[in-house]
């Protein structure tokens, strides 16, 4: 039985995937480039920075409680339910040439000269016209769905994803100076090795393996809660304590 922490979650995940065609282009890795090329912090700018800097106290909280992605993926749960290939690293070689083009485009054009949030937006929305529809949808259909299907789940966020290498980098930082975040505790002598932790983790983690040794920290942690409230006998909980 779902615990009512998991439906409020699940029913903001899957309402953010609602919201998904409306918010596209704060998330766009594309038009940040573009924008950096002309001088411009636009909104996806804004967005990552806020990722990075939220990543310093609640780790990776976001891709298991607000990314409209994840919220298409859980959805793709009832449908596609297989643990999810490795390859982690897969996102690195897409994330540093990007933010290196970030960078370069910036330096390029003299720095950045003024903000624009709603950047290539119309009245804020992000999908207006047939072209964005179609972007989206391809965007949608090649990079979220179809992996997911393919590859597993969440595959999007452990092979593509664009957004989670500002959060690990940022949840790393933290762990260097062991400052208060939200984390996970596991409490090992509670566990009866049931497996339910580790199968029912929608980034395919070893969670049961993680309870065993106290080391509940990985960097593919989303902080969603799904090995804590399937718990029958409380091995895992919430801490912000070190």
């Amino acid at each position: 039985m779902i615990k009512k922490r998991q439906k409020i979650r699940k029913g903001i995940i899957l309402f953010s995937f609602f919201l998904f065609p409306t918010i596209f282009y704060y998330l766009s890795p594309v038009l940040i480039v573009q924008a950096s090329s002309q001088g411009i912090i636009n909104g996806s700018f804004i967005l990552f920075v806020l990722m990075f800097c939220t990543a310093l106290i609640i780790g990776r909280a976001y891709c298991g409680w607000l990314c409209p992605a994840g919220g298409c993926q859980e959805a793709i749960f009832l449908a596609r339910d297989k643990k999810v290939i490795k390859g982690d690293y897969v996102k690195w070689f897409i994330w540093i040439p990007w933010i290196s083009a970030i960078g370069f485009f910036a330096i390029q054009t003299g720095g950045y000269k003024k903000i624009e949030f709603f950047y290539q937006t119309t009245y804020g929305l992000s999908v207006s016209d047939i072209p964005s529809f179609t972007t989206y949808n391809l965007v949608l259909f090649l990079l979220i769905v179809l992996p997911s299907f393919l590859l597993g789940k969440r595959s999007f966020c452990h092979h593509l994803c664009w957004m989670a290498p500002f959060m690990i980098l940022g949840r790393k930082i933290r762990n260097v100076f062991k400052w208060p975040s939200l984390q996970l505790q596991s409490i090992p002598e509670n566990c009866i090795k049931c497996h339910t932790c580790t199968e029912n983790c929608p980034m395919s983690l070893p969670v049961e393996k993680m309870v065993q040794q106290k080391i509940m920290e990985n960097a593919e942690c989303i902080l969603c809660g799904t090995c804590i409230d399937g718990c029958k006998k409380f091995a895992i909980k919430f801490t912000t304590k070190q």
